[in-house]
């Protein structure tokens, strides 16, 4: 099962600032030992909203918005990809990655072919 980690953007990240250097080399640890464990498919971090843009299709018309964006707290900041066994083993590195930035971070199982089989109930209500 693969699984995404998401790291929420904050006012120093939106800011175009590097967080403090022990909680950058505390990620790169966690990083480490997800890619030392065989279960890391990849890190990243995104730039700042400021940098971005969304887009919206309708009718058939574009809207393309550039960033920044006010609901901070709503942003992705970064995001890992794991493939573990189950849901209990990506909370366990999202709970060490969570120490890390001294943060929440959210966990999403990412969705595979097979959900959408016949006796799947990942959409179940």
């Amino acid at each position: 099962m693969r699984f995404m980690i998401i790291n929420k953007a904050d006012a120093d990240s939106e800011a175009g600032k590097l967080p403090p250097a022990e909680v950058g080399e505390a990620v790169g640890q966690v990083v480490e030992d997800l890619s030392k464990a065989g279960v890391l498919l990849f890190a990243e971090g995104v730039h700042r909203s400021s940098l971005g843009a969304r887009v919206k299709v309708e009718g058939g018309r574009r809207t393309v918005t550039d960033g920044p964006f006010a609901e901070t707290k709503e942003l992705v900041g970064g995001m890992i990809v794991v493939e573990v066994r189950n849901r209990d083993e990506a909370i366990e590195w999202a709970a060490r990655l969570a120490e890390a930035l001294r943060d929440e971070v959210e966990v999403r199982r990412v969705v595979e072919e097979a959900d959408f089989g016949p006796d799947s109930d990942v959409f179940a209500g």
